[in-house]
């Protein structure tokens, strides 16, 4: 397979726009067209994102959830590799080493989520992971 070419500018763009709290966009998504690595579409509600994975692609996901306490609320961001169970061994393997090049854009991660399973490309799923990777939770265990 030759190697992957990746249009930085535009996954750069993607990526500051879910990253900006003041756009409506909550994700982004990356993958293939041909042999290179784009910016295939984003959005401003979850299930838009979730529709996006399928079993035959190869998804990089990127996701603003926010996460707190009742006294301190933050913006967390989740990258998903996605890897459909349709996907060819060749494909699944040079899927590990192109997320070495998605990173180069996408820094700033509170966690990652590698997965084959829709059941994982869910919001409760998720947030679970974000709570997880945060670490001590403080809250009061007032609701507000």
């Amino acid at each position: 397979m030759p190697a992957t070419v990746m249009d930085k500018e535009s996954m750069r763009e993607a990526y500051q726009d879910v990253r900006d709290d003041s756009s409506d966009t909550i994700w982004a998504t990356f993958g293939y067209q041909e042999n290179n690595l784009v910016h295939l579409s984003s959005g401003a509600e979850f299930d838009g994102f979730r529709e996006q994975f399928n079993d035959d692609g190869r998804i990089f996901g990127f996701l603003r959830v926010t996460a707190g306490d009742e006294l301190s609320k933050r913006s967390k961001f989740i990258l998903i590799t996605w890897v459909g169970e349709n996907v060819s061994p060749l494909k699944r393997a040079k899927t590990g080493t192109d997320k070495a090049l998605v990173k180069q854009v996408i820094q700033s991660i509170a966690t990652e989520i590698m997965t084959s399973d829709l059941a994982d490309i869910d919001l409760d799923f998720i947030m679970g992971e974000v709570k997880k990777a945060g670490g001590a939770n403080y809250g009061t265990g007032v609701r507000d």
